[in-house]
């Protein structure tokens, strides 16, 4: 039953998600159905992370062989402690976004929770493959699964930016599928563990052709990750969905960073021999250079589901350093920055949308307009979030930028790294300050707000779990930080993944 816990996070989106297609769940009162069992099934979900992460710690990671097909040949899923925590990551997002979208926002399509379903068994599958090619395959599930969430609703705004958005990802599983031919086509697998095996034995011409496959895959995952100078596409996509959306897109970016940490520390790393680190001269620029771009984005936003946007690119950008760095130090650090950026910036996209709804036709742009209803409760949530995002204690954005910090300490780049950390967190306090002060402060007198609705307490209670977890991740850092540095550990550590091959192998 333990092993068979690793196609649990897959099975139960499918499944739920199927479910609520059929007529059960399309009479009149089907928004409760759906509602009632999108609810469960996120529980569900959540669960059973925790029960892989009890399990990866107990019984160390689980391979898992679809339909008992052995590697290098069957669909390979693989739970590390990496995987784990992201899918647990993940849960906790869904069932937050599932929570707030009863406020009503899951009332503008029939198929929203469904979609929601479908979108999560996509980012599931794509944290536990261990296949090149079924990592394209839960790519398009989840792309598709988005292309049809960033329309919910209808709307010219929200049109425009997913023909954007479909074209460019359109465009990028065109050229993974290139990627993926080319790296099959030397190596006759696509196995990551097995690949790993075989890059290093590779002939010389080969190596230049394993060469431009990784340099294809990285085109690929910077544009799924939002690295510069891909990074376009994601403020004016993320500013057009829909609050619940939009948090749960908030672990897409995740994805494509996730892929580059895998593929980049397994295939191309210190075991390829002629191709370690192929791709280190480019990332420590691009990281620079989408923190830089993100900050000013985030400076010049006019309005703040824009500004969170943008904020985005800027942890993006603050993760591919942790991967530039290339030790296991340094990706402890950023698992650790990587949960903490996704949560808190999930929670920001929601609090803009409760802070947009009491403001009238201004929503949350930057203008001066009616004073907000319940102001004293969105400044309190505006202000814990502006903090955790920031990286000002006690939240977990200042434990998740100090040891990132730290673990640049001792190399030669420490100087770069330290100045753009440092330098970005205070660009963003000013552009955090500047969105508080306008939608806060500036309101014209007079202005009536009584016929603004108060925030529901699905609205409510969505946005807190998420502003809560940042705290927490600060009070229990030590063994998060624990966690993150045995999932480190884990996944530099190759012939840990190997030795788990070889003994599925032997099995066969």
């Amino acid at each position: 039953m333990i092993v068979h816990l690793a196609i649990l996070p897959i099975l139960i989106p499918m499944l739920g998600g199927l479910m609520m297609l059929l007529p059960p769940f399309a009479g009149p009162d089907r928004f409760q159905r759906r509602r009632a069992a999108a609810l469960i099934l996120t529980l569900l979900q959540l669960v059973c992370s925790a029960a892989l992460i009890a399990s990866v710690l107990q019984n160390g990671a689980l391979m898992y062989a679809v339909g008992d097909w052995q590697p290098p040949y069957g669909i390979i899923l693989y739970v590390d402690q990496l995987a784990a925590m992201l899918i647990a990551l993940t849960s906790f997002l869904g069932v937050c976004v599932t929570m707030y979208s009863f406020a009503g926002a899951d009332r503008g399509g029939k198929y929203f929770h469904p979609l929601i379903q479908f979108q999560l068994l996509g980012i599931y599958g794509a944290f536990l493959t261990n296949d090149l090619f079924n990592l394209f395959v839960f790519f398009e599930v989840l792309l598709i699964a988005s292309y049809a969430l960033l329309i919910h609703g209808g709307g010219k705004q929200k049109t425009a930016a997913s023909v954007h958005y479909v074209i460019l990802n359109l465009i990028g599983s065109s050229i993974f599928l290139f990627a993926l031919g080319t790296l099959y086509g030397i190596t006759g697998t696509l196995n990551i563990g097995d690949m790993a095996l075989r890059i290093p034995e590779l002939s010389a011409g080969d190596k230049l052709i394993a060469q431009a496959g990784g340099s294809l895959m990285l085109i690929v995952f910077g544009l799924k990750s939002a690295m510069l100078p891909l990074h376009f596409w994601l403020p004016q996509t993320y500013a057009a969905a829909t609050a619940p959306v939009a948090a749960l897109f908030a672990i897409m970016t995740k994805v494509g960073v996730y892929c580059i940490f895998r593929v980049y520390t397994v295939i191309y790393g210190e075991s390829a021999g002629d191709l370690a680190g192929m791709i280190e001269p480019w990332i420590w620029p691009l990281a620079i250079l989408s923190i830089v771009a993100g900050t000013i984005g985030a400076l010049a936003s006019p309005n703040l589901r824009a500004l969170a946007g943008n904020l985005v690119i800027v942890s993006v950008g603050t993760l591919l350093i942790a991967f530039a760095i290339r030790t296991p130090e340094a990706s402890a650090a950023g698992f650790y920055y990587l949960i903490h950026s996704t949560l808190v910036s999930a929670a920001l996209f929601l609090i803009a949308d409760m802070i947009g709804e009491q403001r009238g036709k201004a929503l949350d742009y930057f203008v001066i307009a009616r004073k907000i209803k319940q102001q004293t409760l969105m400044g309190i949530l505006f202000i814990v979030v502006a903090m955790a995002i920031a990286g000002l204690p006690p939240f977990s954005g200042f434990l998740g930028k100090l040891v990132i910090l730290q673990s640049a300490a001792a190399g030669d780049h420490r100087l770069w790294v330290w100045s753009l950390i440092l330098l970005s967190s205070l660009m963003t306090i000013i552009a955090l300050s500047r969105a508080g002060t306008t939608l806060f402060w500036r309101s014209p007198p007079g202005q009536d707000n009584d016929d603004t609705k108060n925030v529901s307490k699905w609205q409510l209670s969505g946005a807190l779990l998420l502003l809560i977890a940042s705290p927490m991740l600060a009070l229990f850092g030590a063994s998060i930080l624990n966690y993150t540095n045995q999932a480190a550990e884990q996944m530099h550590n190759i012939d840990y993944l190997i030795n788990i091959l070889q003994l599925k192998e032997g099995a066969k």
